[in-house]
């Protein structure tokens, strides 16, 4: 019930951020940080001690920032296959650049670093991923947590959007199915990532 009551908290939050009927009338950077803030407290309640044991070693760190040049490369070379394929696939990705408009570039990194990127890691795939996978099995956990990831973006009506998160779900998600050990990575990965593809080095 209460991993239930957190993914619906999770689907409910992220309708009104991205959906076309409610989007316009929020905020998206502070529905966004509040979100985090709320998704990290529902795994902290819900799953406490999570943060027990994290080995945040340099080869945690090393390879968490290899993942996220890795995951930009990826999305660098979709983008121009996607590009050529789909009329609809760049006027996609720059509808979600379109997000940052106007907001400083230095509070958008702060907050991707610091609060979003871990946020959306330490909710996902440490506690709706690891839930599953105590209660169905690690490979049932991974495909099931994917799916929910991917899925809480649908009513963006984005479809490179959802496409996007799909890719990243599964790549963090794997490592995770297979290195939960290494979740510091994942981690700094996706913080990284974040930064990175919307800030820094867009695509």
């Amino acid at each position: 019930m209460k991993l239930l009551f957190s993914i619906a908290a999770a689907f409910c939050l992220w309708t009104v951020m991205f959906s076309p009927l409610t989007a316009p009338h929020v905020d998206f950077w502070l529905t966004m940080s509040l979100s985090a803030a709320i998704l990290t407290v529902l795994s902290t309640v819900f799953n406490p001690g999570w943060w027990k044991n994290l080995n945040w070693s340099l080869r945690n760190m090393l390879l968490g920032v290899a993942v996220a040049i890795l995951l930009w490369c990826i999305f660098w070379t979709g983008d121009k296959i996607s590009s050529m394929l789909f009329d609809f696939a760049r006027p996609q990705v720059d509808a979600i650049y379109g997000i940052k408009n106007g907001a400083s570039p230095w509070l958008l990194s702060a907050l991707l670093l610091v609060l979003i990127g871990p946020a959306e890691e330490i909710f996902w795939r440490g506690y709706v991923q690891h839930s599953l996978s105590l209660r169905f099995g690690q490979n049932a956990g991974f495909v099931i947590a994917t799916a929910l990831y991917a899925s809480v973006h649908i009513p963006s009506c984005n479809f490179m959007l959802v496409m996007a998160s799909l890719v990243v779900g599964v790549v963090w998600g794997l490592l995770y199915r297979f290195f939960p050990d290494r979740f510091p990575a994942i981690i700094v990965s996706h913080a990284l990532w974040d930064a990175a593809v919307f800030v820094w080095l867009p695509i």
